[in-house]
């Protein structure tokens, strides 16, 4: 990641410039992943060269931040492309652990709010009557034995819709290219998205890409969708699933046809549920018959329609994510303009990413899932002493506290991968 960072921000680099802007916008990732949330976090890094060598001060941080941010697209081009190359090369470091391992990719498009304590540019009251921004972000689903990493992270006004095409189409191109060119084809990637994606323009252009793109999105309970749902004949009802294949009680699927399909592509399958509701909760007027009713769209062939809003279903894993991120960076946004915010939200997307990679690459069973909190307290608050002697530096580790093996192991893991160079 240094390497491909250091050599993104070449350009921006003045000649007789004593700190590298690839190592500065990485030192600051670091910070955030170890818990920081602004610039001036970099400092719990200064305070240990002997293990994160030399940082930059905070006015030399500050000053690269503002030239990285004026510099527009131009830079944030060269980060994703510096962290797409580093994301192909970690997942084949991975072998089985990767996310295409199975074959398929899936990436979750879903939108965070984030609140602003001050007038900043871009920020505006939001949906939730809240005031802040709305970024579009998106991660590489890591299925039930891991977490997930970022693909994309677009910075929007606070008042932007849940449910703009436009937006949805500019957020998944970016995401699409952070994935390696191999599974560009075959349907091997899935966009999922929940029902702000449910629109007819999105929809359209996912289907125009078919022949290599899978999709499975939200759908609104229209009217017509409502009357539909009344003529499935019980019969066509199936149950719904479990992920370890069992059924699910009080809840049923099924295919719909008809006129509810009339203007979206062609291919397009309509899979809604119905279950019983938790005690306590209230119907919505698009229920029927007691039956609380959610639906989704695919264009996947030869699944059962059981299988398919089991998939759909396991899109919560993403608010998983989102959780992840707001523990690491988005809680707020530390910077009054948007350029300079975009830049911070990059930042995050890279210390997300450290955080996905490290898991994946040093961590086995339910380690894999510990979520950025629990990694930050059993892992990398851990108590240490770095001891140099006969020209070699010892990491020395309480042998009493609990997780002290999990850190070792995961170092002697790290140590036997191939040496990038």
């Amino acid at each position: 990641m240094d390497v491909a960072i250091s050599a993104a921000l070449a350009p921006w680099r003045k000649p007789r410039a004593v700190h590298d802007p690839g190592k500065i916008l990485l030192d600051v990732a670091l910070a955030v992943a170890l818990g920081g949330d602004c610039l001036a976090d970099v400092g719990m890094l200064r305070a240990e060269p002997a293990v994160f060598g030399p940082v930059a001060s905070d006015p030399t941080v500050s000053r690269l931040i503002s030239k990285l941010a004026s510099g527009g697209q131009r830079v944030l081009a060269a980060l994703r492309t510096a962290r797409a190359e580093v994301r192909e090369h970690v997942w084949r470091l991975a072998g089985e652990a990767a996310p295409d391992a199975g074959g398929q990719v899936i990436v979750d498009i879903d939108g965070v709010l984030v609140l602003a304590h001050s007038e900043k540019q871009d920020a505006a009251a939001t949906w939730k009557k809240t005031f802040g921004h709305h970024p579009l972000m998106g991660f590489v689903d890591h299925g039930r034995g891991g977490s997930g990493e970022p693909v994309v992270g677009m910075l929007r006004p606070g008042n932007a819709g849940s449910n703009t095409a436009a937006d949805h189409i500019e957020a998944t191109k970016p995401a699409l290219a952070q994935l390696p060119k191999r599974l560009r084809r075959g349907r091997q990637t899935l966009i999922r998205t929940d029902s702000g994606g449910g629109t007819h323009e999105f929809v359209a252009w996912l289907a125009q890409r078919g022949r290599w793109l899978s999709y499975s999105v939200g759908m609104t309970i229209t009217d017509a969708i409502h009357q539909t749902v009344l003529k499935v004949p019980a019969s066509a009802w199936t149950p719904a699933v479990e992920p370890d294949g069992d059924i699910h009680d009080g809840a049923w699927v099924a295919e719909l046809a008809g006129d509810c399909l009339t203007g979206w592509p062609k291919g397009l399958r309509l899979i809604v549920r119905k279950e019983r509701p938790h005690p306590g909760a209230q119907l919505r007027f698009t229920d029927a018959d007691g039956m609380r009713l959610t639906c989704s769209a695919t264009n996947t062939n030869n699944v059962t329609t059981a299988a398919l809003e089991l998939r759909h279903r396991q899109r919560a894993r993403a608010e998983g994510c989102i959780r992840a991120a707001r523990a690491t960076g988005p809680r707020n946004f530390p910077l009054h303009d948007a350029a300079q915010n975009q830049l911070w939200l990059e930042i995050v997307q890279i210390a997300l990413d450290l955080l996905a990679w490290m898991p994946m690459l040093a961590l086995t069973g339910t380690a894999r899932r510990w979520e950025p909190r629990r990694l930050r307290l059993r892992l990398f608050s851990a108590a240490a002493q770095l001891v140099t002697t006969g020209r070699r530096r010892i990491l020395r580790l309480a042998q009493h506290r609990p997780w002290t093996d999990v850190i070792t192991n995961a170092l002697a893991r790290l140590d036997a991968l191939p040496n990038p160079g």
